[in-house]
């Protein structure tokens, strides 16, 4: 369905192979103009159909069956036996449900008759790429599983990271990034969904742009601008043609950011796109091919929101054939020391500073904490402590403040929302001794043992703490 510039698509070789030069020439043309598959050879001798296999790099093979020298039957056998990982299709000029049956049962993958309308073949081969595509997927899951190891790790040196979680994201990319399918990423606001949809990009090898649009807010008329263009005098106010953001992505990815705050108007045009492969400027009757790569973003909740009628349905499932989930900082606290060498480099570069040395209390303290706003957040706040820093050890204050005004939220809107009663549930009700040794447990527990900074988190002195841990003791 989508071409990718110069790079043949799909990335596998389809080999037509029928000894009639007209029909041969027919059915390159149809694919080529009405499906963007450029990766075709032709072979008008069968007898030369198992040496052009032995070479490598085929993945498909449209066979006729009625050919003089080697039938396609007994090709189809002799594929089956060399060469199991290659589909076939079956195109006949007999349409016979006896020989179709028998094709299928030999291996063949489909079985179409010539006078079938040329859309209804197209439709078969688009098919079976996608299915070779998702083959190709999971072998490759597969392998970068049991190796461990990325093919291309400095396509997400933008992602630092250290936690197993995000090796397996990695290598979901890794493997998905090479179809021509869509790719859906979720995940919280602030997690790194854009620089994930980068990596998407970059491992794909694809030589034209990443471009990147943001579709929340726009209205639908603005959306079909934005994404098809227009033509001169389309609309008032149209006083020159403008490629949209679909053409500007030849040959690339095209990125649509917060794709769950889509119009349904718009999810019916986007839909149509995807399905079709092609769209129509603004003011134009003429289609243009799509010739891009899409790979859509969300934090909201797709499949409530499809329960809600919100989200089209068959939308969502085209969406999703790839997912990509990208979990949030506090399932990955093992990233927060990297982080924070990270941000801090790129703050201290900002400011024109020296890169300050991390109290070690730091990355413990802020394993503690929940991170709503992920990342995002935390580079915020190394940013803002860099921009006051003065020592030679990063103050700790702005960090705690930030944290200590974000549990001021969390309270005020418990409150607003009825009033938090964390001991609704307890009965009978524990004293306030059995609490405050629970509290302090706790406290100890999430600062791992590091007594100045569960006392922070209690509100007490740390001298307080460690007289109140001596009575436990004793």
């Amino acid at each position: 369905m989508i071409k990718i510039d110069n790079t043949p698509y799909p990335s596998f070789g389809i080999l037509l192979v029928d000894d009639e030069l007209a029909w041969l020439r027919s059915l390159r043309l149809t694919l080529e103009r009405s499906a963007g598959i450029s990766n075709i050879r032709t072979c008008a001798d069968s007898r030369q159909v198992m040496d052009i296999l032995d070479e490598g790099g085929i993945g498909l093979i449209l066979l006729d069956l009625t050919m003089p020298g080697l039938g396609g039957e007994e090709l189809l056998t002799l594929i089956g036996e060399q060469h199991q990982d290659i589909q076939v299709i079956v195109i006949s000029g007999l349409n016979q449900l006896e020989t179709a049956v028998r094709c299928i049962k030999q291996g063949a993958f489909d079985y179409f008759v010539k006078t079938d309308a040329q859309e209804h073949i197209t439709k078969g081969v688009l098919h079976a790429i996608r299915t070779r595509e998702m083959q190709s997927v999971n072998d490759g899951m597969r392998q970068r599983i049991l190796s461990g190891e990325l093919e291309n790790p400095e396509a997400f040196e933008d992602i630092a990271s250290v936690s197993p979680t995000m090796l397996a994201v990695f290598q979901y990319v890794e493997a998905v990034a090479a179809s021509s399918q869509p790719v859906l990423v979720t995940g919280e606001s602030g997690v790194g969904k854009e620089l994930v949809a980068k990596a998407v990009h970059q491992v794909s090898g694809r030589k034209g742009p990443l471009v990147s649009v943001n579709v929340a807010g726009l209205d639908d008329t603005s959306f079909s601008d934005t994404l098809f263009g227009h033509k001169r005098g389309a609309f008032t106010g149209a006083a020159t043609a403008r490629a949209g953001m679909i053409e500007q992505a030849y040959g690339g990815t095209l990125f649509l950011d917060e794709i769950g705050d889509l119009s349904l108007q718009s999810q019916v045009k986007l839909l149509r796109l995807l399905q079709e492969g092609e769209y129509f400027p603004l003011g134009s009757d003429r289609p243009k091919l799509m010739q891009a790569r899409v790979v859509v973003a969300t934090h909201q909740d797709l499949p409530e929101k499809v329960q809600r009628g919100e989200f089209r349905k068959d939308l969502f499932y085209r969406l999703c054939a790839h997912h990509v989930h990208v979990p949030p900082l506090r399932e990955r606290k093992a990233d927060i020391p990297v982080l924070l060498d990270r941000f801090l480099e790129e703050a201290a570069a900002e400011f024109g500073k020296r890169k300050p040395a991390i109290p070690k209390e730091l990355p413990v303290h802020l394993s503690t904490y929940a991170f709503p706003g992920n990342v995002r957040e935390l580079r915020g706040m190394v940013f803002d402590a860099v921009s006051t820093h003065k020592a030679k050890v990063l103050s700790m204050q702005s960090f705690l403040k930030a944290m200590r005004r974000e549990h001021e939220l969390v309270d005020e809107s418990a409150l607003a929302g009825g009033g938090a009663r964390p001991f609704a549930g307890l009965e009978p009700l524990p004293t306030i001794a059995e609490s405050t040794v629970l509290l302090i447990e706790e406290a100890m527990e999430r600062a791992k043992g590091n007594q100045t900074l569960a006392a922070r988190m209690l509100g007490i002195s740390q001298p307080a703490l460690s007289k109140r841990l001596k009575q436990l003791k004793s």
